[in-house]
């Protein structure tokens, strides 16, 4: 139980610093164009503690699952308020979620002068806006990339080392089962050369071996030759030769894996069989692996997101019904909590500390991507809704300049409050589906 808690309390300590440079990622480009800043918070509900620096109250509140800055005039001054009038609003989704649901003519609760306006949020030119609100979710892009780097370079990938983990006692069909007698059968390659389990194979027929990928090469392209073998036992290398057999294998793609034809069959090959299986373990790898990785976890968060109504009706069905849930489907705090106690709780074989953490960063690698995807959605209160009103926004002065008429002004954004009410209320509506859904119907590492 320990165990278990540890792990809630590490993601979610993630989770909130993640939260807090995302802030970071506003407030720096805030208060480097001049906006004024009157508030840096890290979370929701009463203070904890708080402390003024210069013009900026930097706090802690009682709930470390949200966050926002509060910038002076985000919006334009609305019709039939006094002149000079400006107010402050925030970049955070749950702030912005009760603030806006306001009257939108009202005042918000501080204001200032007009001595205030070439401060304001409004008042930058549309390039210095989209800096400022891209810079959260950039943060957490930069986190998760981050986080990558540390886990293919630090912890490693899991892969197949020339390790040797098994040996062959004979040549068996590539689709025999593993319980198939050796009756009658031939002895494979390796049992008869003296390769033993715990074997470091480092040279095959003159070929130095580094990775797994290099054994199955060299001894597919050796066919039956009688070739050298080179392995390390007990930290001294011993030179073996095997003579190789030709067998049925199936073929490999670029990733290593067994192809399929058309009927789900595996495809195989006449080619060099040794009769050895190496260690699964987990690998580091180059850092050139990491833009492919992030790329892909970008595309599969896109594609969460893009079809987020089609899974919310799942997790419901499976929520409310007989229905099973979605190991890939969305999780709320609760699951990802759940999850991560799992991870630190798990006694399995073959799953220590160091698995345990690479499982770790990289579920926190997951939800920054997930941050940054989700706020990039044109929607307020998303960052993605401010960033579409400074599109419009340079557009329409774009436009303007082309027709030769006036300037017109930045767009009003808080005009979308209809449309801002609706999109919180999902959120709501979303957030305690999946809370109940993570409650009932838990997706979990270990069944």
């Amino acid at each position: 139980m320990l165990l278990f808690a540890l792990g809630v309390l590490v993601i979610a300590a993630g989770l909130a610093l993640s939260i807090a440079l995302h802030e970071i990622g506003h407030l720096v480009p805030a208060k480097l164009f001049g906006v004024r800043v009157t508030q840096y918070m890290i979370g929701f509900g009463p203070t904890l503690l708080s402390r003024t620096r210069g013009e900026t109250e930097y706090g802690l509140k009682a709930f470390p699952l949200g966050g926002y800055i509060r910038m002076i005039g985000m919006f334009p001054q609305h019709r039939g308020e006094p002149e000079g009038t400006i107010r402050e609003d925030s970049t955070g989704l749950l702030q912005q979620m009760t603030e806006m649901s306001e009257d939108a003519k009202a005042y918000e609760s501080s204001q200032y002068g007009p001595e205030d306006a070439h401060r304001t949020f409004v008042a930058l030119s549309v390039p210095k806006k989209l800096v400022v609100m891209l810079g959260g979710p950039t943060m957490n892009l930069l986190i998760s990339v981050l986080l990558m780097v540390v886990l293919v370079c630090g912890i490693g990938l899991p892969s197949v080392t020339p390790t040797v983990q098994s040996v062959s006692e004979c040549v068996v069909p590539a689709d025999a089962p593993a319980d198939v007698s050796c009756e009658g059968k031939p002895a494979a390659p390796a049992l008869e050369a003296g390769i033993r389990p715990g074997d470091v194979l480092r040279e095959i027929d003159g070929h130095r071996i580094d990775r797994w990928e290099d054994v199955t090469a060299a001894v597919r392209a050796a066919e039956d030759r009688t070739i050298d073998v080179v392995v390390e036992r007990d930290g001294e290398e011993l030179a073996l030769e095997a003579t190789l057999v030709v067998d049925a294998r199936p073929v490999l793609d670029e990733d290593g894996a067994a192809v399929q034809d058309a009927d789900g069959e595996i495809v195989t090959e006449e080619v060099g069989f040794l009769g050895v299986a190496g260690t699964p373990d987990l690998v580091p790898q180059s850092p050139t692996e990491v833009p492919a990785m992030a790329w892909d976890a970008f595309v599969r968060t896109g594609g969460i997101v893009l079809t987020l109504p089609v899974r919310l009706y799942d997790v419901a069905q499976a929520a409310f019904g007989s229905e099973e849930r979605d190991p890939n489907g969305p999780l709320g705090v609760v699951g990802v909590s759940r999850l991560a106690g799992e991870v630190a709780s798990a006694d399995q074989p073959g799953f220590e500390l160091r698995e345990k953490a690479g499982t770790m960063i990289s579920m926190l690698a997951s939800l920054n991507m997930a941050l940054f995807v989700f706020n990039l959605v044109p929607l307020l209160p998303l960052d993605g809704g401010h960033v579409a009103g400074a599109l419009l926004e340079g557009a329409r002065r774009l436009l303007a300049r082309l027709r030769g008429r006036p300037d017109p002004g930045p767009v009003d954004m808080s005009r979308m409050l209809p449309l801002t009410n609706a999109v919180a209320l999902v959120f709501i509506a979303m957030t305690v589906l999946l809370i109940y859904a993570d409650i009932v119907k838990p997706i979990t590492l270990f069944p």
